[in-house]
């Protein structure tokens, strides 16, 4: 089967490693990759949202499946693409239509539809430049801290927590009035903040039936113990150790169930990933966030995990029988520890050799490299988050060391990574 992975990243990175061990995948093309995918398959200059020339591209190479890594396609409607042009509309998609993209596209999107399917979330408002004095006063009215999330896509930057109403305001103005996350922002949800430890769950689903796929918890703060600023995940662990099976029968009634019947109510063309950003509080989960595709790092995490042929699964997904499917999971613990770049996330070089990468890596341990581009014969980072070491092991601890290990025989101008993923495990 000939089949098109498009994205660059780490994520893309470990589904290419797992796709390419099908028996299904013969070529694997990656668009437009990094030098790691390139070990998995052949990569291909194509930029994700240049719908003709992908579109081109997969009638000349006849491909027969399309699997989508990161979100900004699939907002900008990819799937519909395919479906309304005859010489595309039958390759198998991997990927929700532009529709379906709204549950992670729109904060105000997935909240309605939240509300509507009785799903536990925060409560909140959302309000844009002409309810703009109405959203200062609902905020001066609510309890600290407060949560102000754009609306739209902005690269998982537009969360603000305020704890303090002057603050809250500010950054309310900022957002809506001087477009501080650009068109994002232009719409604002004020929601409720829930205090609690959080999780990462993922579905696949063909729109009638799911199947759900190892849990992860990822680490955000760039900084050990959780300090500094924000970053795109710095490593995740999977299993969640707080994720007992009690709890996750919860996290299935209250909210998967609900979502996927949902989707099948409203009509919703959805056949992929559902990410589900959910928070603890007390014993009870409630949700976060969708996204509409798997999370990264949490992906280099459980996709280790996950014994089922990939592709298999993803041509029950396609032909929706997703129902007929059992996921099987190794019982060993997955921990990714991520390497980045000096200065990440702030401003940072690119171009430095990486050394280590060509050495075979220690039994069960896998490297997924993310910001990485193969110049003259040798691999250079070429992002903030450059690589990552996934090391399996009897428990999080050994997984850990084994993690650490692997990256102390890689090394590169800068490198940087947290010594305390799944510290509070430990």
């Amino acid at each position: 089967m000939n089949i098109l992975l498009l994205g660059s990243g780490g994520r893309e990175h470990a589904l290419a490693w797992k796709l390419n061990q099908s028996v299904w995948t013969n070529p694997l093309y990656i668009a437009p990759g990094n030098a790691g995918t390139a070990t998995c398959g052949h990569n291909v200059d194509l930029a994700l949202n240049d719908f003709e020339g992908i579109g081109q591209f997969c009638i000349g190479k006849k491909i027969e499946m399309v699997v989508v890594g990161p979100e900004e396609p699939l907002v900008n409607g990819l799937y519909d693409f395919f479906k309304s042009n005859d010489a595309l509309s039958e390759i198998f998609f991997i990927g929700p239509s532009k529709f379906g993209a709204q549950l992670e596209g729109s904060k105000a999107f997935a909240k309605a539809f939240m509300l509507r399917h009785d799903i536990p979330t925060a409560a909140y408002r959302e309000f844009d430049a002409s309810s703009f004095d109405e959203g200062v006063q609902y905020i001066q009215q609510q309890s600290l801290p407060v949560v102000l999330k754009a609306d739209g896509l902005a690269a998982g930057k537009g969360v603000i927590i305020a704890y303090s109403h002057i603050e809250a305001i500010a950054e309310f103005e900022l957002m809506i009035h001087q477009e501080k996350f650009g068109e994002a922002s232009r719409k604002v949800v004020v929601e409720q903040f829930l205090d609690g430890i959080e999780l990462s769950v993922f579905a696949l689903t063909d729109g009638i039936n799911y199947v759900l796929l190892p849990e992860a918890k990822d680490y955000k703060r760039v900084g050990d113990g959780d300090t500094g600023l924000n970053t795109g995940g710095m490593g995740a662990v999977s299993p969640v150790p707080f994720a007992t099976a009690s709890f996750m029968q919860k996290v299935e009634n209250r909210i998967i169930i609900p979502t996927v019947e949902g989707i099948k109510k409203e009509n919703i063309d959805y056949k992929g990933f559902i990410f589900f950003g959910l928070i603890k509080v007390g014993d009870d989960p409630w949700v976060i966030e969708y996204n509409c595709r798997l999370g990264d790092p949490e992906t280099e995490a459980i996709i280790p995990r996950l014994e089922n042929d990939l592709v298999g699964l993803f041509i029950a997904t396609a032909q929706q029988r997703l129902h007929e499917i059992q996921i099987n999971v190794d019982r060993r613990k997955a921990v990714t520890i991520m390497a980045t770049s000096r200065g990440y996330p702030g401003s940072y070089e690119k171009g430095y050799v990486i050394e280590g990468l060509r050495n075979k890596p220690d039994e069960d341990c896998l490297i997924f490299q993310a910001g990485t581009k193969e110049e003259k014969g040798q691999i250079v980072t070429n992002g903030g988050r450059v690589l990552c070491v996934t090391a399996l092991g009897k428990d999080i601890e050994q997984a850990v060391h084994k993690s650490i290990d692997q990256l102390a025989t890689i090394s590169f101008d800068g490198i940087y990574y947290r010594q305390d993923i799944g510290y509070e495990f430990l």
